[in-house]
């Protein structure tokens, strides 16, 4: 049982750079360079950047087109996710070596609870350093860390020094530590709610920290008191450990709002590509599906529905996620956010009515020649034809690769082996 708030040692490690690092660590032609991680197209949308791409304003969620237009010598190099959740498990591995008390929060951060481990590792302030010592020899890359007694404040403080930043905020000195940051340091107060929280008044955390929760409230709805409560350092939330997953799912923010159905569906097939590699890559297969739409304004509906039988393929997640698009009001709303995520998980292969539908059977045979494909040729050895209307480029030079031609066979999307250019 954890003790008194004051008592409690929580840790926040968030690995730098995550994705960018990990192709630096393997590339060491990349090292020193801008690096921008994501997908091969213009109009794809930036994973990840690293912190030499980051002073010319290259974020993630930006489109690629914007990123390169912004910092033009960026080498872009196509995510390579197996060696993303390789270099995470290793990383998590290290957290364990200290506590069982993990909560991953993605696979480049985590909550730690060491408040029980002080009496074989040390403090709280010790124990952050051993890890990111042997995070740094073992994985060859950087983490920052922050040292606290409650989650918001550790997350905070992981945030302030990075890259391979510590930061210790004693138990009695959370108001003063939170009271100058800027507003835009709270949880969920982003680039959209940031100007409504400065025109309310409110700049600081302190300023969030000193208001009623009627003013709160008539500023930020019902979250506003507890915004409150977190800007005072009031944060009893425990460390969760991990479960197992309840659901696999994937998002995107666009650059632009779409409108088009045709340009909907395919953010929708790109999604259930990248939920199928994770559901086969991890054995498993789904039962449900719901479909997220963020409309422009940020409005969130969702649908979802049962499936007949488990599916772990692109093709089955495609056909139920366009089913679900139908029941959308769409008309000429804008959308800015699309999101697949398939629940009631279960084990590959898995049989629950007698006539399976023969085209899962295939689906299946489809995406593991795929996953075989991509573990002997690359992350980006295989694309489907329809995720191609532009021309691929070797980013940081700006010259236009050979367009991919669509294909098809018998009623599915052949798979279009791609190119990728070798790094000079």
């Amino acid at each position: 049982m954890v003790g008194p708030v004051s008592a409690r040692q929580i840790l926040h490690v968030d690995m730098d750079a995550f994705y960018a690092s990990v192709e630096q660590r393997d590339d060491p032609a990349l090292r020193g360079k801008p690096v921008i991680v994501g997908g091969p197209s213009l109009r794809g949308v930036v994973t990840a950047a690293s912190y030499e791409a980051r002073p010319f304003g290259v974020r993630s969620a930006m489109s690629m087109a914007e990123a390169l237009r912004r910092c033009p010598q960026a080498i872009v190099v196509a995510p390579s996710f197996r060696k993303y959740v390789g270099a995470s498990r290793a990383v998590f591995a290290i957290f364990r070596r200290y506590t069982p008390l993990v909560e991953g929060l993605s696979l480049d951060e985590a909550f730690l609870d060491v408040t029980a481990s002080r009496s074989l590792f040390g403090d709280g302030e010790t124990i952050a350093r051993r890890i990111k010592d042997e995070i740094r020899a073992e994985v060859q890359l950087t983490a920052s860390a922050g040292v606290a007694s409650s989650k918001f404040v550790a997350k905070i403080a992981s945030d302030l020094r990075k890259p391979d930043g510590l930061v210790v905020v004693p138990a009695d000195d959370v108001a003063g530590f939170l009271a100058p940051l800027p507003i835009e340091r709270m949880w969920g107060m982003g680039q959209k709610s940031a100007p409504h929280a400065h025109a309310a008044g409110f700049h600081t955390l302190g300023d969030l920290a000193r208001a009623t929760d009627a003013q709160l409230e008539r500023a930020f709805g019902n979250h506003g008191p507890s915004m409150g409560r977190l800007a005072r350092g009031e944060d009893t939330r425990e460390v969760e450990p991990e479960r197992d997953a309840q659901s696999i799912g994937a998002e995107e923010t666009f650059e632009r709002d779409l409108v088009r159905r045709e340009d909907l569906e395919r953010a929708l097939l790109g999604q259930s590509v990248r939920v199928a590699q994770r559901l086969f890559g991890e054995g498993l297969s789904a039962r449900a599906i719901s479909v997220k739409i963020k409309y422009a304004d940020f409005v969130v509906k969702t649908r979802a529905m049962q499936l007949a039988e488990p599916v772990s393929d692109t093709d089955a997640i495609f056909r139920a996620a366009r089913e679900l698009l139908a029941r959308f009001d769409l008309g000429k709303k804008g959308v800015r956010l699309t999101g697949v995520a398939m629940s009631k998980l279960g084990p590959l292969g898995e049989v629950v009515t007698l006539f399976p539908d023969a085209r899962l059977g295939r689906g299946n045979k489809l995406e593991a020649a795929q996953a075989a494909l991509r573990e002997k040729f690359g992350e980006t050895s295989v694309t489907r034809a329809a995720l191609l209307d532009t021309p691929r480029r070797r980013m940081g030079l700006g010259e236009a690769r050979d367009e991919l031609r669509e294909s098809e066979h018998d009623d599915r999307e052949r798979l279009t082996p791609t190119r990728v250019p070798r790094r000079r």
